[in-house]
């Protein structure tokens, strides 16, 4: 196991520690969901933990039912405790860059209804500024795919269709990557992101446009996990660089 994926293992297992009997917990999407899962499914077999996960993906739904962790929906628990989820970035403000994955706006929809919105990354995650060397992610019907391209390059960003895999042709939509919901993630490089709140309002304002993989203001604690073995806690109130 790599230095990374150890220290995304040990700062999971330390936020899994914050989920409580009876309480409904929202689960990401992600590599590192992969280890919460894990260490979740260890704590309903070991401590009769007892608790309803609603998960943001598919593919967050098969792992979660694999380790026999009880499922619900959002018609039945329109309210959340506990959200748990990973992050691509993550500023000084615990801002966030999410959609790696793909399953961005139904990871907004949970995170945002969430009582409590817990982040796990590794250390290469932070940065000073939102943008610095990682795209937005934007989920876009296919649709109105090529008018939100031209929205995007108005704004000044670089909008590249994400595809399936990275040998896929440029020429063929049905290598499209395509989300949960059925639509297409375009990727848009907008360089340092000075204003992240404001961006996230101009691009929801897009005709065509699902949701984007700007998080602000929405997390209220970060686990990180360090190189040299600590876990570091951040909290809202607290700032992370300093």
């Amino acid at each position: 196991m790599s230095w990374r994926e150890d220290a995304k293992h040990r700062a999971s297992v330390e936020a899994a520690r914050l989920v409580e009997d009876d309480q409904i917990v929202g689960l990401g999407s992600g590599s590192t969901m992969y280890y919460l899962i894990e260490e979740l499914g260890r704590r309903i077999r070991e401590e009769e933990l007892r608790i309803c996960c609603i998960p943001t993906s598919k593919q967050t739904e098969s792992q979660a039912r694999k380790h026999k962790i009880k499922l619900t929906t959002l018609d039945k628990h329109p309210q959340i405790d506990i959200a748990i989820d990973g992050a691509d970035q993550v500023d000084s403000n615990l801002n966030l860059i999410k959609g790696k994955g793909g399953a961005l706006t139904r990871e907004k929809i949970v995170d945002s209804i969430a009582r409590f919105l817990i982040i796990v990354v590794d250390e290469t995650k932070l940065t000073d500024h939102l943008g610095l060397m990682q795209p937005v992610p934007i989920e876009v019907m296919p649709f109105a795919l090529k008018p939100v391209m031209n929205r995007i390059k108005k704004m000044g960003g670089e909008p590249v269709i994400r595809f399936a895999t990275k040998t896929a042709s440029p020429s063929s939509t049905e290598q499209y990557f395509t989300t949960d919901n059925g639509n297409i993630i375009i990727d848009a490089e907008f360089g340092t992101i000075k204003a992240p709140k404001k961006m996230e309002m101009e691009l929801k304002m897009i005709p065509g446009v699902i949701e984007n993989g700007l998080f602000v203001n929405m997390a209220h604690r970060v686990y990180v996990g360090m190189k040299s073995g600590a876990i570091k806690t951040v909290n809202k109130e607290e700032a992370f660089l300093q």
